[in-house]
């Protein structure tokens, strides 16, 4: 299965790559509706980094996630990748591109839910919709970061 994100940031593709390599970026990208803590954070430059977060899937099963850096260039885009996790398989690739109006940021994820063909039954109604709001949100963070004038 594949979500893509897409949305245009008025700013140069190297500020909206700059903001992903903040120290704090994961923390400001995490929404403050999921119920996460990040164990260990992973350095983005660096492939072989490893993340590590715990977090409760829909308020009541607890579930590590464990993702590790697989690409890295900049200021164009980053992979992870998860080792382990809620997923049956989960790529995202993080990619910036240059736009008229300043940089596209793309969020393309591919992944395989859990419990197979029931995984993807559900997914529409679970995993798609839980996507997108964290996306926009995540989105939005970017953009509000990379458009001011700070």
């Amino acid at each position: 299965m594949k979500f893509v994100k897409e949305s245009v940031i008025k700013a140069s593709p190297e500020r909206v790559f700059a903001f992903h390599e903040l120290p704090d970026a994961f923390e400001r990208l995490m929404p403050p509706w999921e119920d996460a803590t990040i164990i260990k954070k992973a350095d983005i430059s660096k492939i072989g980094s490893q993340a590590i977060i715990d977090n409760k899937l829909f308020g009541l099963v607890s579930s590590r996630w464990v993702a590790e850096h697989t690409a890295y260039d900049p200021p164009r885009m980053f992979e992870d990748v998860q080792l382990s996790g809620p997923f049956s398989s989960w790529r995202h690739r993080h990619i910036v591109e240059p736009h008229p109006e300043g940089a596209v940021l793309r969020d393309e994820i591919e992944y395989e839910p859990p419990m197979w063909f029931l995984g993807a039954i559900a997914a529409p109604i679970l995993v798609v919709p839980k996507l997108e709001k964290m996306f926009d949100f995540r989105h939005e963070v970017t953009r509000k970061w990379c458009e001011s004038t700070d």
